[in-house]
């Protein structure tokens, strides 16, 4: 299955719009795994396994596995995730920028290496930075479009000259993901949940783009106003009318994965996560 199959088989079969991010930092591990590096896959997994029917999508983020040379472990976590939960993507977490031959190493590892559905860019290198992800048939690629950070601002809120009309330099974005640059269906576009009226403006500009939408839980994101912004009634992959256009995935890392710091911490995922999971739903109504 492509990504985009991958996605609309989640969202039905779990009924849900919610992807987990998962961010493993050892210092805060909860109970016997505190501290330990080594136990990066243990306490993944174990997430993994406990949310698994409930979520859209996984989001390991790559960094946190490198900064503790856990590489192998992210390896291993990836097979694990796709042997005990097929029907859900991964969208591996890279923010990968570069062009030529160096990007297409950077593809080659994100679904080679580690198997991924997706990966997230940064498109501001211009296509020469996106083109080489797309060579991979049914592979994912969602690029910044209009990020959570505050510091977003300096780039992705300036008009791009100040003739009166000019777009801004996140809706340039958007509209070449939603136009030109998506050659094979192949891209979404990442928006954070901190601003919701760039999320509306973003799917006023690509309507038929996944929007990968971070920032729900620990940094502030309202879920309620995040769905209003971004869902748009019939316009869900896998919707019951059988169209294939857009979604959205609304990423929750800290909130989940953190929810205790006892040795129940995969059980308090899963309540933390089926609550996400509910109130996302609810919000469509």
């Amino acid at each position: 299955m492509t990504f985009l199959d991958m996605l609309a088989t989640a969202e039905r079969q779990n009924a849900s719009m919610l992807c987990i991010g998962l961010d493993p930092e050892p210092t805060k591990f909860p109970g016997k795994l505190k501290g330990d590096a080594n136990k990066i896959y243990d306490f993944c997994a174990a997430i993994v396994d406990a949310t698994a029917d409930l979520v859209m999508a996984f989001k390991p983020q790559i960094a946190y596995f490198a900064a503790h040379r856990a590489e192998g472990q992210l390896e291993r976590l990836m097979e694990h995730m796709h042997r005990t939960a097929p029907q859900v993507p991964v969208i591996l977490d890279a923010k990968r920028g570069d062009i030529g031959s160096t990007a297409e190493q950077y593809a080659i590892e994100a679904f080679e290496r580690y198997g991924a559905d997706a990966v997230t860019l940064s498109p501001f290198m211009g296509f020469d930075s996106v083109s080489p992800y797309l060579k991979h048939h049914g592979k994912g690629a969602f690029l910044l479009c209009r990020t959570s950070n505050p510091g977003g601002d300096d780039l992705q809120n300036q008009r791009l000259s100040s003739v009166p009309g000019e777009p801004l330099l996140y809706e340039h974005v958007a509209r070449l993901a939603q136009g030109p640059w998506n050659l094979n269906g192949q891209l979404g576009l990442v928006v954070g949940a901190t601003y919701p009226a760039e999320i509306e403006r973003v799917r006023a500009i690509a309507p038929t783009l996944p929007l990968l939408i971070p920032g729900v839980g620990a940094q502030g994101g309202d879920a309620v106003a995040t769905v209003k912004a971004g869902w748009r009634g019939k316009a869900g992959v896998g919707g019951t009318d059988g169209e294939t256009t857009a979604t959205i995935i609304v990423n929750s890392s800290r909130a989940i994965i953190y929810a205790s710091s006892g040795d129940d911490f995969a059980q308090a995922a899963r309540a933390q996560a089926l609550a996400t999971r509910d109130q996302l739903h609810a919000a469509r109504h």
